[in-house]
């Protein structure tokens, strides 16, 4: 397994992608010990026009209720309520962060969430994200069907294993199946075959125990480094303290194609998969 972070690049940044679980994870991690505990005092939504437009009773729904938790199940973070939970997603560059309720909107803050001074501020410039309500314990029907969480204990080689035996779907496109794996996108996806050495269109069900094991190894430590590094510096995205995250830095095959690869030199190829730009080393990858 590779060792460490290869030396920041000075390049131009590169595609930009969706939030994935680590900057998901860094959200819930900034969001929940300022505010869980706390009641909430109100709502403002300036634009309800996401992907799904926001309850125009949100004010009333959330008024004076405590926030009990703050959860994550996939991409999506779920504030949950003594009434019911309030599913978020952000999108493709959304994001939340924690102002002082009196701070001036910027043109694409959609939503605030208030608590007394503070207000949990949403972000969203394509407007792709969504804030949802669900009455009640019972999970919202968008939960249903999602994949094991990479994180997890009981995602290894041998889950890894038997989850693709027999199957044909490049490892790429398998791992970012949300009934399989959830929160591994683009990044994530292409960044941990290149520490497996797996070439992205090796089909799942050709990965043996040993290969599968590295496989999963590797996914979780290039999550946790993520997580380590906040994240990944999207073209819209920060944590929920405003600080954009530094993992981008680190990548050694997203968005560097033509450069050299930081093991052998030899130079990073693309290929579109499943209508998404793959990057990998066509030397160390097999």
């Amino acid at each position: 397994m590779l060792g460490g972070f290869p030396k920041p690049s000075k390049r131009a940044s590169p595609p930009t992608p969706m939030p994935e679980l680590p900057e998901v994870e860094t959200t819930r991690r900034g969001i929940a010990p300022a505010l869980i505990h706390h009641a909430c005092t109100g709502a403002i939504v300036r634009n309800p026009r996401l992907r799904c437009p926001v309850p125009d009773d949100l004010d009333t729904l959330l008024r004076g209720q405590e926030l009990q938790a703050v959860e994550r199940r996939a991409k999506y973070l779920l504030l949950h309520f003594a009434t019911g939970s309030l599913l978020i997603h952000l999108g493709m560059s959304g994001s939340l962060r924690i102002v002082p309720a009196q701070a001036a909107p910027d043109k694409h803050d959609h939503l605030d969430i208030l608590f007394d001074d503070t207000a949990l501020r949403l972000r969203d410039p394509r407007r792709f994200g969504l804030v949802l309500w669900q009455e009640g314990p019972a999970p919202h029907p968008l939960l249903a069907g999602l994949g094991i969480e990479p994180l997890n204990d009981d995602f290894d080689g041998a889950w890894l294993h038997r989850a693709g035996r027999g199957r044909k779907t490049p490892s790429k496109l398998f791992l970012m199946d949300g009934h399989q794996v959830v929160g591994i996108g683009n990044i994530y996806a292409s960044e941990s075959l290149f520490r497996a050495g797996i070439d992205p269109v090796t089909p799942i069900g050709e990965l043996g125990p040993r290969r599968c094991a590295r496989l999963a190894a590797c996914i979780r430590d290039t999550l946790n480094d993520a997580l380590a590094a906040g994240g990944s510096t999207l073209r819209d995205f920060v944590g929920s303290d405003g600080a954009p995250g530094y993992f981008q830095q680190q990548y050694f095959v997203y968005g560097r194609e033509g450069e050299p690869c930081r093991k052998c030199t030899t130079p990073i190829r693309k290929r579109i998969m499943g209508q998404r730009a793959s990057f990998y080393c066509p030397r160390c990858q097999r």
